[in-house]
Order: C-alpha cells, then structure tokens, then sequence
C-alpha cells in the first residue's frame, strides 16, 4: 500500500499556512494552489493576467522539476481567475507552458483569491518512477 509523502522545495513558495506545497502518493504528485509570488522574497507579485499567469506557472513547473517530473507530465490543473475577462490573456501565456498535449483542466472565476491574486493554480502530475 502507497503511504503519503509530504514533497516540498525551496525554489518554489514556501507555505504560508497549515497545508503542504505538495504531496506525493501512488505515483501522483498533487500541487496546492499556487499564486504569484516571488520564491526568493516571498513577495506577491502584483501585476498584468500575463505577469502574475507566468510567475505563478513557474512556481507549478520548478515543483514539478524538483519532483522529478516534467510539464509534460502534469495530467490535470484547475485554474482560478479573479475575471474571466482576462481568460483569453491567460491563455495565451499558459499556452506557452502546455503547447503539446495539454492537460486536463478546469478554468473558473473565483470571487476573490488570497492576497488578492489575479490567478491561482493546482496540478496534479504523473511521477515516473
């Protein structure tokens, strides 16, 4: 039987509250929700749906490296916007992330995001073994 493993880097956000970067088990790798912020500073990086969309994809994709796994693996992701009038900036900038086989994925508005974030992401990713 699988047991739950905590996964954790320091290259991406540290968590803020009583919930783990990630977790691995049975073979998935399981992202929480991600924001743009800046892994060196800790700051939030306010800025465009492109800005924020891009610096809150490479905190997904330097976790998912450090796991082991590649963009390529990730099976599904869930994405919040704080305006679906920015989904189609948003997606030219994930785009850029997921230009072969995207994932699944899931895309809805959210009433409002911590610290006030324009976009937040979770992923759930493939581990090679």
């Amino acid at each position: 039987m699988s047991e739950k493993k905590v996964f954790n880097t320091l290259r991406a956000p540290v968590p803020k509250g009583p919930y783990s970067q990630a977790v691995i088990y049975d073979g998935l790798l399981y992202i929480s929700g991600q924001g743009p912020i800046d892994p060196r500073s800790g700051n939030l990086i306010k800025g465009s749906i492109e800005d924020e969309t891009r610096v809150t994809l490479e905190n997904i994709k330097t976790i998912v490296e450090d796991a082991g796994a590649k963009m390529k693996d990730v099976l599904k992701v869930t994405c919040y916007l704080s305006d679906m009038k920015e989904f189609a900036s948003f997606n030219e900038v994930y785009k850029e992330f997921f230009s072969k086989v995207p994932p699944a994925r899931t895309t809805i508005q959210a009433a409002k995001l911590p610290m006030d974030f324009k976009i937040e992401i979770d992923a759930i990713v493939a581990i090679r073994s």
